[in-house]
C-alpha cells in the first residue's frame, strides 16, 4: 500500500468539504481532497441562503462564477403556514446586514452548484482524487493521523496528515468517536423530486422558496432555471405509510391534499428522465453528532449535523462549518493557537448555529402560531437587540451569530472582532484565522 503525506487530508468534496479544503490551501498549505464519485454529480438541497453566497463565497473567490451561473436569484421566502390562511412573504433585506448587494441568495441546481465549489478548490491548490471512497481512518496513540481509500483502480492507499476532515455526508462510515443523536422534535419522510412548467409565484417574489403546510406535513417548491422545479413533501412520521408502496401514486396523492401546489403544479410535468428523473425519499435528516471533533479529525456538514429542511439551512451548516474547520486548521498549523483550543471553538459555534435553528424550529412547529409569534420567538431564540422582524431575517439568513465573514466585504481593513463566546478567540478581520482575544 502506497502512503503519502499532506498537512490535510478532506472526505467529500460537496460544499463542506470543498470549503475547509480551498480556505487551507488558500494559506499555503497542501491539501489532498477525495470524494467517492464523480462530478458533477446529483445532490439535493438547491436553496442557498445569503450567508454562502456573500460570506463564504465571497471569502472562496467564486461570487462572480455564481452570478455567471444564470442560478435564480432568492430575495426571502414565502410561507403558507400557521395559524392564518393567507400566504406571508418576508425579505432578507428586513436585516441590517443584510440590506443592499446582500439581500439575496440563490436558488441553485446541486449539481453545477458543487462542482464550482470543487473546481475552485483545485484552482486554490487543492489536490483532488474523485472516484475515491474512503475505507477507514489510521490512528496512533489515540490520535487519528489518517485515512485509507480506494483508488479508481481498485487498488488501497494510505495518506498521513496532520489533520482528518470527515466531509463524506450522512452516510459516512467514519466516526469522531462520538454516536449520532436524532432528533425527536421532527420527526418525518422526505419524498421530493423535479418538474417542468410549474408555475411562479408573482413577481417580485417569483424566486422565493414557498413553503406550504398542510394536514400530513408540508410541500417545499424551489424554482429552479429553466423552467425547473424542486418539489418534495415532508410527511409526519406516523403518517410515514403515505409514501410506502408506488412513490408515483403516493406523490401525485400527497399534492392532490394540498391545493396550493396542486394548483401551481395543475400544467407541470413530473421530469421522469435523467438525473432528476427519479422520486426519492430521505428520513432521519434531523440529528447531531454528539461530538464534532476529536484529536486530529473534525466532522463538518451533514458528517456533523443535519436539520429540518424547512428554512433551507443545509449548505449553510454546512459551509460554515466548513469555514469554521478552516480557521482552526490555519490557526495550528501556523502556531497561533493550541489544537484543542482552536478545535474547542470550532465545535463551540458550529453547534451554536446548529442550536439556533433547532430551537427556533421547535416554536415554527407550533401551527396554531401566526407570523408575528415567530419573529418574537426568532429574536429570544437569537437573543439580539434587533427589532423581531430582523431577527428572524438574520436568522434564516443565516448571520444571526453576528460573524462578519458571513456577510462583511470590509476584508482586511476590517475592525477585529470580539469574541462571540465568553473567554474565546476573535475571528481575524479576514475571517481566516483565530486571534486571541485581548480585551483593551
Amino acid at each position: 500500500m502506497s502512503v503519502e503525506e499532506f498537512d490535510v487530508v478532506v472526505a467529500g468534496g460537496g460544499p463542506a468539504g470543498s470549503t475547509v479544503a480551498a480556505l487551507v490551501a488558500m494559506r499555503g498549505h497542501r491539501v489532498l481532497l477525495v470524494e467517492r464519485e464523480v462530478f458533477p454529480r446529483y445532490q439535493v438541497g438547491e436553496s442557498l441562503l445569503p450567508s454562502t453566497v456573500h460570506g463564504v463565497c465571497r471569502m472562496l473567490g467564486v461570487t462572480d462564477e455564481l452570478a455567471a451561473a444564470d442560478f435564480r436569484v432568492k430575495r426571502g421566502g414565502t410561507f403558507r403556514w400557521g395559524a392564518r390562511p393567507e400566504p406571508w412573504t418576508f425579505s432578507y433585506a428586513a436585516s441590517a446586514r443584510l440590506t443592499g448587494p446582500a439581500s439575496f441568495a440563490y436558488q441553485v441546481e446541486r449539481a453545477r452548484f458543487d462542482e464550482i465549489l470543487l473546481n475552485n478548490a483545485k484552482r486554490k491548490g487543492v489536490e483532488v482524487r474523485e472516484g475515491c471512497p474512503v475505507t477507514g481512518v489510521v490512528e496512533e496513540d489515540g490520535r487519528v493521523t489518517g485515512l485509507r481509500y480506494t483508488g479508481p483502480d481498485g487498488g488501497d492507499h494510505e495518506v498521513r496528515a496532520r489533520f482528518v476532515i470527515d466531509a463524506a455526508g450522512h452516510e459516512s462510515g467514519l466516526s469522531a468517536g462520538g454516536t449520532r443523536k436524532h432528533s425527536d422534535v421532527f420527526p418525518g419522510v422526505a419524498l421530493f423530486g423535479y418538474f417542468g412548467a410549474g408555475k411562479r409565484l408573482p413577481d417580485p417574489h417569483s424566486g422565493n422558496i414557498l413553503t406550504v403546510a398542510f394536514d400530513s406535513g408540508w410541500f417545499w417548491y424551489v424554482p429552479l432555471t429553466g423552467g425547473l422545479t424542486s418539489v418534495g413533501v415532508v410527511v409526519r412520521r406516523d403518517l410515514a405509510a403515505k409514501v410506502e408502496g408506488d412513490r408515483e401514486k403516493a406523490f401525485r396523492a400527497l399534492i392532490d391534499e394540498c391545493p396550493p401546489i396542486a394548483e401551481l403544479l395543475s400544467e407541470a410535468m413530473r421530469v421522469t428522465a435523467g438525473k432528476y428523473g427519479k422520486l426519492r425519499i430521505r428520513e432521519d435528516y434531523s440529528y447531531h453528532q454528539s461530538t464534532f471533533w476529536r484529536p486530529g479529525m473534525m466532522l463538518v456538514g451533514d458528517a456533523a449535523c443535519s436539520m429540518d429542511p424547512v428554512f433551507s439551512s443545509g449548505v449553510h451548516l454546512a459551509t460554515y462549518g466548513g469555514l469554521l474547520a478552516a480557521r482552526s486548521i490555519n490557526s495550528v498549523l501556523a502556531g497561533d493557537l493550541d489544537e484543542k483550543t482552536a478545535l474547542t471553538e470550532f465545535e463551540a459555534r458550529y453547534r451554536r448555529e446548529y442550536e439556533v435553528f433547532r430551537e427556533f424550529l421547535t416554536s415554527f412547529y407550533e401551527m396554531d402560531a401566526n407570523e408575528e409569534s415567530y419573529f418574537r420567538h426568532a429574536k429570544k431564540v437569537t437573543d439580539n437587540e434587533h427589532s423581531e422582524l430582523e431577527s428572524f431575517a438574520d436568522l434564516v439568513g443565516g448571520v444571526s451569530s453576528g460573524e462578519a465573514a458571513l456577510t462583511a466585504p470590509d476584508g482586511p481593513d476590517a475592525a477585529p472582532e470580539t469574541p462571540l463566546l465568553a473567554g474565546g478567540p476573535a475571528a481575524s478581520p479576514d475571517g481566516m484565522t483565530w486571534m486571541p482575544h485581548h480585551p483593551a
